[in-house]
């Protein structure tokens, strides 16, 4: 392994760990495509910003990309606040107007510069490296590197702060307006982080692997764990891997490396929605079934409850007058009897059923109930 491979995979794993922290309360607000919008849109900022100091190196256009994602926030809202347009369509509105300014600048008066579209869209991060930081004369590593180091530092900081805030104003800001944490102020400090994380690893990963890192991972923690704390950390983990896994895939194949990064988030994203124990597909779907069976055993448990001490109801109580009483067909009702015997529920004799006293306790459970 190069030097060179190496402080690909670090930059890699710290642009995950920085997008999915504040990413996490993207997904729990249902704002997920705010970080699309912040990412395209921040694009305008960078283009004004050069335009103005003639320098791609220059601290002015992290300043003016941040800027600019606030303001694409801010037009959202406005939008959204007139209650003629939704959030979503909002958003739709927004960010295509203020990338497309970009876009059209870049072509006019930024032909000649390394700011291209594709860069923009996809960045390189096999370029990373080469673009060293220099104190007094000493190489101390790829410039990407310390940069999204130190925004990964300021967002663990902001949630460590303020996490009590957030979570408080995330589930509930009615709530945290009354006790006065102001969560409108949260809001805009958050969306501040998602503009400075997305303007920071726009030149290294390009905005599809911004918007991937920043939704991704944080989607499927949710999926794993409802306890906020782990959700944090499980996003921040599953993005370092989905990234290093994506960066080797993409040395062997000869492709893309954000391309095949953002592809392995998104493998990641549908392993832990098939096969997550507690909200994937497959726990979902059993979950219905046994909740199919646990229905059937509760009409039947009540039915013969209600006719069990009724002697003109004697036929109401056997098993094979339960596809007319019960409307089960056949096999269904032969299936439900032998669940409901196994469970002690019932016993059978002579085709007549009668509850046991589970099944009475049961009966008695589902009709209060």
């Amino acid at each position: 392994m190069t030097s060179a491979q190496i402080e690909i995979q670090l930059i890699a794993a710290v642009v995950a760990a920085a997008c999915a922290l504040p990413g996490v309360f993207l997904i729990l607000r249902r704002t997920a495509m705010m970080s699309d919008a912040i990412s395209h849109a921040i694009l305008l900022g960078i283009v004004l910003a050069f335009l103005v100091t003639e320098d791609l190196t220059s601290p002015f256009l992290i300043v003016a990309a941040t800027l600019t994602g606030v303001l694409t926030v801010l037009l959202v809202e406005i939008l959204h606040k007139t209650r003629l347009v939704k959030e979503d369509a909002a958003i739709g509105l927004v960010f295509p107007v203020l990338f497309s300014i970009g876009v059209i600048l870049i072509a006019r008066f930024a032909g000649s510069v390394h700011l291209d579209t594709d860069a923009v869209l996809l960045g390189e991060l096999a370029f990373a490296p080469f673009n060293r930081l220099v104190v007094f004369g000493v190489d101390i590593g790829p410039r990407s590197l310390y940069l999204m180091g130190g925004i990964l530092v300021i967002n663990l900081v902001f949630i460590l702060l303020f996490f009590k805030e957030l979570k408080l104003s995330t589930f509930d800001a009615g709530l945290a307006a009354s006790l006065g944490f102001m969560p409108w102020i949260l809001h805009y400090g958050l969306m501040t982080l998602v503009s400075v994380t997305a303007v920071g690893a726009f030149d290294a990963v390009g905005s599809i692997l911004v918007v991937a890192l920043m939704i991704g991972p944080p989607a499927a923690a949710y999926l794993l764990t409802e306890r906020l704390s782990s959700m944090l950390i499980l996003s921040a983990i599953i993005g370092i891997v989905g990234a290093i896994a994506g960066f080797w895939i993409a040395n062997w194949t000869d492709v893309s490396i954000a391309g095949t990064m953002a592809s392995m988030i998104g493998v990641v994203f549908v392993l832990v929605y098939v096969f997550s124990p507690g909200r994937g597909l497959l726990a979902t779907v059993r979950r219905r079934i046994l909740q199919k069976w646990e229905f059937a055993l509760a009409m039947l448990v009540i039915h013969l409850s209600q006719h069990e001490n009724q002697p003109e109801a004697v036929n109401e109580c056997r098993a094979d007058h339960l596809t007319e009483h019960i409307r089960w067909n056949a096999e269904f009702a032969r299936r439900v009897v032998r669940l409901a015997k196994h469970r002690e529920l019932i016993v059978e004799t002579n085709g007549h059923l009668r509850l046991t006293s589970v099944g009475h306790s049961l009966a008695a459970r589902r009709v209060v109930g």
